[in-house]
């Protein structure tokens, strides 16, 4: 198994810097992009509820531009995709932001271990939108055994979303200039 982990963080490491080479990602630009992503769909959220709230259209054609521009945005770290990854891909940056600010007022209230929990969630969801991106998550690949583990020969059982985490904070500490 070590084996083979260290040849998938390899693997991906080789990906990520193929990738570079070919001005297809600069990584560090596009952790900030999917950031302000995230910014943008929660102000698609904000602008809904506000039109709604005050009864006021005008914030729907505001959401409309919003929309744009994060669609716009989004097409410059998602190429290409297949399916319903587009999708996927905005609800994996929309939830992880939601949960990182849940977690946020979770730790301002002093409820730490909730805010971990909420934290780490946020951020496999995170590792997941780039595992889905950089094509190193191959879902039919994904074979779960039990709760913890990825297949029948996972004995660390840190589960998908634990080893995609490692795998990415790998390849990202890897590419960091």
């Amino acid at each position: 198994m070590e084996e083979n982990a260290i040849k998938n963080v390899n693997e991906l490491i080789e990906k990520v810097d193929n990738m570079k080479k070919q001005d297809k990602m600069d990584l560090s630009s596009d952790q900030d992009l999917s950031i302000a992503i995230m910014n943008l769909v929660s102000i698609e959220e904000h602008l809904f509820f506000t039109g709604a709230k005050l009864d006021k259209p005008e914030y729907y054609d505001l959401l409309q531009e919003v929309r744009k521009m994060r669609g716009d945005l989004l097409r410059k770290i998602i190429k290409e995709y297949e399916g319903e990854v587009w999708c996927i891909s905005k609800h994996l940056l929309a939830a992880s932001m939601r949960l990182m600010e849940v977690g946020t007022k979770q730790h301002k209230m002093g409820k730490k271990d909730e805010a971990k929990e909420l934290f780490d969630k946020a951020y496999n969801l995170y590792c997941l939108f780039w595992g889905i991106n950089m094509k190193v998550v191959n879902v039919g690949d994904v074979k779960k055994i039990d709760e913890n583990a990825v297949n029948r020969h996972d004995t660390e059982k840190k589960g998908f979303m634990g080893k995609l985490g490692v795998l990415i904070r790998k390849a990202i500490d890897c590419c960091i200039e």
